[in-house]
């Protein structure tokens, strides 16, 4: 099973970003999918998370700014950023909860993608 991430890049503060994470692979089902950030000097920290039933997440920082969504046909999460603040800057993971073909249930990550909030 493979996460790819896309969508990080340069935004101005106050601005948007819409990132995305494709999961492909031996892939019978997807339960939880979730977004962490991990910035300069501080430990990954989740961001938000949806659960199998659409049920949303957010850690407290990204309430009411970012929202989490999923498509379950095209094994995508995503995650919508809107008044982006420098401090939002950080590598952007995604982590998926996957059952492969073999029944066998595991958690896996992305490679990151960056996401830099500055003027």
């Amino acid at each position: 099973v493979t996460l790819v991430e896309s969508g990080g890049g340069l935004v101005q503060p106050g601005g948007s970003l819409r990132l995305s994470c494709v999961a492909s692979g031996s892939i019978a089902s997807i339960d939880t999918m979730s977004w962490y950030r991990q910035g300069p000097g501080v430990q990954r920290e989740l961001v938000a998370l949806i659960t199998g039933s659409n049920t949303a997440n957010y850690e407290d920082s990204s309430k009411g700014r970012f929202t989490i969504s999923r498509d379950n046909a095209k094994n995508t999460v995503y995650l919508q950023m809107n008044s982006l603040k420098p401090e939002d800057t950080a590598v952007y993971y995604c982590n998926a909860v996957v059952k492969n073909g073999l029944g066998i249930t595991g958690s896996y990550w992305g490679q990151g993608t960056q996401v830099t909030v500055s003027s």
